[in-house]
This record gives structure tokens, C-alpha cells and sequence, in this order.
């Protein structure tokens, strides 16, 4: 594997999209995969430290900036646009298989964090995607989050959204708070885990922004995720989760990968950011998805 990845640029809604092909050191064509990750995330963070280490273990690894984030197009700036997501993932796909170091009929997709959710969808709609994994994988369910924030809050929160998009159209200035923040002060991602990764050394990275336009947060609560798991099937799944995870529910990997028929692998990991960067974690979890992907045929 070279020390450096190719770059990729991917044309999506007229969009370019910037992304690094992390390439095995051996002959290809090679078997491939598409990586998508965390809220906010860029393409030298989560995502890239995944595409490396799956390269040395002989898949060719995508990782690239969604719209609107990092070195890609879109706007407005740092907003989280679900449709987009899933309209980048379909190109990036498209993007490797035409790749001459890629094997067509051996590409993947996996998400970490939100981006296991998006996966997860994306697979379900995509019969080009041989394989699908997730790695400590938000799998968003609307139903859900109306249930815990009870009928009446869950509506009149998204109101205020819609509102927002009204007087954002009528002011052309775009509402933004942090992504993260200390000592339980307003974010989009609240309370300490998150901080410990973007709002420190571990998380930094170029093109990196502390900041999500509050419109987010719509599409945050109402992308469905959950319910895509039984339309999966054939393609096959690897969850893999920690067992102790404050914020994507272990429950939710168990419901996931037993509607889909897939494999659930738990991770020892203690926090839910474990898998983000931490060795001992990341290097196992690694192992179960390149030896998952290597088997596609």
C-alpha cells in the first residue's frame, strides 16, 4: 500500500466531491469498499483511519467528504442533508466500479456512527453493493424519537425547523451551533463522549469545522434507518457494536442485524468513540470487516 492515497473526485448532482482511494499494496483488481461516517465527519478523520487499515488488509478503501462538508461542494455550508448523503453514496459507488484497481463486482459500503445508518439504507436500494457493515452504527428511527420526545414536542420541534427554513429563506443567513461542546452547553451532538473526540487533538483534522446548521437537527429525526434492515436481504450484513454504548444503542444493533439476517459482532470496546480511534478496538473490528469483505464474490 502506498504511504498516500490517490485522489478521487466524485461528480454528484453537479456537485465534486473530494475523496482519498486508499489502495492495496498487491495487483488488483482488488475488492472495494465505500466508507461513510459520523455527523460532521471528514474524510481525515473516522473514515480515513478505517480506509487505511482496511488497504493494508487488502480492500481498496474510499473515504470522501460528503456534500457540504470538508474539500467538497454544497451548501449551505455544514448541513446535513440526508437525501444528498444517499445521493453521494450512489456515486461514489459508480465512481470505483469504472476504477481499474477496483472490482466491480465486489464492492461494499460501510458506515460508522450515523454513517452505519446511511449504509444501511443505501444498501437496501443499491443492488450493486455486495456487502454492507456497520461499525457502532446509529440506526435512526423516526417512530422512536417521537415516542421519546412524545407526540406533541416531536412536531412542534420539527415546526420550528420548518419555521427556520422560512426565515432563513427570507433573511439568506444560515443558522449554525456547534457540533460539540463542553460542560453540557448547546451542540447538535450534546455532552462530554463527543467533545473528548472533536473538541480535542484526537478529532483534528483539515477541513473540519465545529459547527452544523440548525436545520440539521431536522434531518437528524426524521431519516429512517431502522425500518430498511428487512429489505437488506440478500445482501448480507456485518454489525459490529460495542457492548456498552451511551449513545447508539446496542439494542438497536441486535433489532438491526436480526431483521436483516445478518452477523453481529461485539466489540469490548467501552465508549461509544472507542471505535473511532482507539487501537485496541479499531484493529479487531478491522479484521472482522475486511475478512466480511474479502469474501463478497
Amino acid at each position: 500500500m502506498s504511504d498516500q492515497p490517490l485522489v478521487l473526485h466524485v461528480e454528484s448532482d453537479g456537485l465534486r466531491l473530494v475523496g482519498d482511494l486508499w489502495l492495496p499494496q498487491r495487483e488488483g483488481p482488488h475488492p472495494a469498499v465505500v466508507l461513510t461516517g459520523p455527523l460532521s465527519g471528514v474524510r481525515g478523520q473516522v473514515v480515513g483511519t478505517y480506509a487505511r487499515r482496511l488497504a493494508r488488509r487488502g480492500v481498496a478503501a474510499l473515504a470522501f467528504d460528503h456534500r457540504n462538508f470538508g474539500a467538497s461542494d454544497g451548501l449551505p455550508r455544514q448541513h446535513e442533508d440526508q437525501g444528498g448523503k444517499l445521493a453521494d453514496l450512489r456515486d461514489a459507488v459508480s465512481e470505483l466500479a469504472v476504477h481499474p484497481d477496483v472490482d466491480p463486482g465486489r464492492i461494499g459500503v460501510v458506515g460508522v456512527c450515523l454513517g452505519g445508518g446511511y449504509a444501511l439504507r443505501f444498501a437496501a436500494t443499491d443492488r450493486r453493493v455486495r456487502a454492507c457493515a456497520t461499525v457502532a452504527a446509529c440506526f435512526n428511527d423516526p417512530p422512536a424519537f417521537r415516542q421519546g420526545m412524545g407526540a406533541q414536542g416531536y412536531h412542534e420541534f420539527l415546526r420550528g425547523l420548518a419555521d427556520l427554513a422560512t426565515e432563513e429563506r427570507r433573511t439568506g443567513i444560515v443558522d449554525h451551533l456547534p457540533a460539540v461542546a463542553p460542560d453540557g452547553e448547546e451542540a447538535a451532538m450534546g455532552g462530554d463522549e463527543p467533545f473528548a473526540y472533536y473538541g480535542t487533538e484526537r478529532g483534528a483534522a483539515d477541513g473540519w469545522e465545529n459547527r452544523l446548521t440548525r436545520r440539521s437537527l431536522q434531518s437528524l429525526l426524521t431519516f429512517d434507518a431502522a425500518s430498511w434492515a428487512p429489505l437488506l436481504p440478500p445482501t448480507p450484513l456485518l454489525v459490529v457494536h460495542p457492548r456498552q454504548d451511551d449513545y447508539c444503542a446496542p439494542s438497536a444493533a441486535e433489532r438491526v442485524a436480526e431483521a436483516a439476517g445478518g452477523r453481529l459482532v461485539w466489540s469490548d470496546a467501552t465508549r461509544h468513540i472507542d471505535l473511532y480511534d482507539v487501537d485496541e478496538y479499531v484493529d479487531p473490528a478491522c479484521d472482522e470487516l475486511a475478512a466480511f469483505l474479502t469474501e463478497v464474490r
